[in-house]
C-alpha cells in the first residue's frame, strides 16, 4: 500500500491536478482498494472536524496581515532603509533582500507572500547597479523561506494544529534559528561576494544622517512584531487574537502612510480569500486521506517498515530527514506537511524526540523543499518578479543558502537546544 499510495500521489501531482483535488482522489482510492470499510460516508463529518477549529482563524488573519503591509507601501520603504544600512557590505543590496525578508518574515508568516514582496521591490534595482542575477535572486528565493519559521509562521501553526502542539512554544523554538539562519545568510553572501566582487555590484555609500533618517520606515514593522509576537507571550492574547490586532495595526500604518484605498482593501480581501481556500482544502483533502490511510492501517505499515530497518533512534530520525528531502522534491511544501505529519510524528515521538524540537526541524526540511526543483515555489515566484532570464538561474542561485540550511539541520540534531532554549526557558 506504502509504495501504491506514494506512485499515486506522484502521478496525480505529475498530472498538474491541483493539490486538495489530488489528496481527495487519493482517499477515495484508499477506501476503494485497501479496505472493506465504507469509509467515505464518513467524508462530512471530516471535513466539519478538520476545519471547526478556532486554531485555524488565524490562518486568514496572518494571510491579510501580509497583503497589507506588501500593498500598503510599506514593503518599499523598509527595502529603501535596509539598503541604507546594509550597503558598506560586501553585496550590499543581497544583504536588503535577506534583511527585508527576515523583518516581514516577522509579520506576515508566510514564505510564499515574503519572497514575493521582497522580488517585486527588488528585483528593478538588480539590472541597474549590475548584480550577479544568481545570487541576487536565489538569496530572495532563501531570505523568503524564513517565513515559515520565524514566528508568527502559519506552517508552525498548521503544525501545532496537526500535532496538538502548544502554538507559543513552537513560535519561541522558531526565532532563534529563524535569526540564526538569516545571519547565515548574510556571512555566506559577503564571503562570496568579497572573494569574488563582480557578485555584488556597485558599492554605495550612505551619510549617517540618511541612516538614520530611514529608521523610521523600519518602526512599523518593529511595533508590528513586538505588538502579534509580545502580545501572545505575555498571555494577553490567542495567536487568533494577536493576529486580528495586528491586523488592525497594519491598516493603520497603511492609511497613516496614505496607502488605503478602495481598490488596495478589495485586492487585500481577494488576496487572502484566494490563499485561505488553497490552504484550507489542502488540510481538509489531507484530513481525508489520513482518515482514509489510518483505516486502511497505513501507519502500522510505515511503522513496521521503519521498524524492520532496525534502526537506532537517530538512524530513524536520518531516514526521516532523508524521505522529507526526496519528498520536498516533487510535492508542495504545505501538502508535504499535512500529509505526513500525522504519520510520522508519533513515530519520532515515540522514539523519545520531542515534539517542539521535531517540528523546528522539520520547518527548516520544509524550506529546503521551497527552494529545491523542480516544485519549490519560491524559485517560480522570484522568477515571475525577474520577468527575464532563466529559472535555473535562480536554482543555482539557492545553492550556498541550501547548505546553510542543511548546516541548521546538523546543528539541531546535535545541538537541540538552539531550538529548545527559549521554550524551555520562558
Amino acid at each position: 500500500m506504502i509504495f501504491a499510495v506514494t506512485a499515486s500521489l506522484l502521478g496525480l501531482l505529475a498530472l498538474s491536478i491541483p493539490v486538495g483535488i489530488v489528496l481527495f482522489l487519493l482517499g477515495i482510492g484508499v477506501d476503494q482498494f485497501f479496505t472493506p470499510f465504507p469509509l467515505l460516508r464518513g467524508l462530512g463529518q471530516v471535513v466539519w472536524s478538520s476545519s471547526n477549529s478556532s486554531t485555524l482563524i488565524a490562518i486568514p488573519f496572518f494571510v491579510l496581515l501580509g497583503e497589507i503591509l506588501v500593498r500598503g507601501g510599506i514593503a518599499a520603504k523598509t527595502y529603501e532603509a535596509l539598503d541604507k544600512w546594509f550597503s558598506w557590505l560586501p553585496g550590499g543590496l543581497i544583504h536588503a533582500n535577506i534583511g527585508t525578508a527576515t523583518m516581514f518574515s516577522a509579520t506576515s508568516g508566510s514564505s510564499v507572500a515574503t519572497a514575493a514582496t521582497v522580488a517585486t521591490v527588488a528585483m528593478p534595482q538588480a539590472e541597474k547597479l549590475g548584480y550577479d542575477p544568481k545570487l541576487f535572486s536565489g538569496a530572495i528565493a532563501a531570505g523568503g523561506t524564513l517565513g515559515i519559521m520565524i514566528p508568527p509562521s502559519i506552517n508552525l501553526i498548521v503544525y501545532g494544529f496537526l500535532t496538538e502542539t502548544s502554538i507559543p512554544r513552537l513560535f519561541l523554538a522558531g526565532l532563534v534559528p529563524g535569526l540564526v539562519m538569516a545571519v547565515a545568510f548574510m556571512l555566506v553572501t559577503a564571503a562570496l561576494c568579497k572573494i569574488k566582487p563582480s557578485l555584488g555590484g556597485q558599492s554605495r555609500s550612505f551619510t549617517w544622517s540618511e541612516r538614520i533618517v530611514s529608521l523610521k520606515h523600519l518602526l512599523p514593522i518593529l511595533v508590528l512584531f513586538f505588538v502579534v509576537i509580545g502580545s501572545i507571550y505575555a498571555g494577553w492574547a490567542t495567536p487568533t487574537e494577536s493576529a486580528a490586532v495586528g491586523v488592525a495595526i497594519a491598516l493603520g500604518i497603511a492609511a497613516f502612510n496614505k496607502g488605503v484605498s478602495n481598490q488596495m482593501v478589495k485586492m487585500c480581501l481577494l488576496g487572502t480569500v484566494r490563499i485561505t481556500a488553497m490552504i484550507m482544502l489542502v488540510i481538509i483533502g489531507a484530513y481525508f486521506l489520513n482518515f482514509t490511510l489510518t483505516a486502511a492501517g497505513m501507519g502500522r505499515e510505515l511503522k513496521e517498515l521503519l521498524v524492520g530497518l532496525d534502526l537506532s533512534p537517530m538512524g530513524t530520525l536520518l531516514v526521516v530527514i532523508a524521505l522529507y528531502i526526496v519528498l520536498g522534491f516533487f510535492i508542495e511544501t504545505l501538502s508535504l506537511m499535512v500529509a505526513t505529519i500525522p504519520i510520522i510524528v508519533p513515530i519520532m515521538v515515540g522514539m523519545g524526540f520531542d515534539k517542539v524540537w521535531f517540528g523546528i526541524l522539520l520547518i527548516v526540511l520544509i524550506e529546503m523543499a521551497l527552494i529545491t526543483p523542480p516544485v519549490g515555489l519560491n524559485l517560480y515566484v522570484v522568477q515571475g518578479a525577474r520577468k527575464t532570464g532563466r529559472l535555473s538561474e535562480v536554482m543555482l542561485g539557492t545553492i550556498p543558502f541550501v547548505l546553510v540550511m542543511v548546516a541548521m539541520i546538523i546543528g539541531l540534531i546535535f545541538l537541540p537546544d538552539l531550538a529548545l532554549f527559549l521554550p524551555e526557558y520562558l
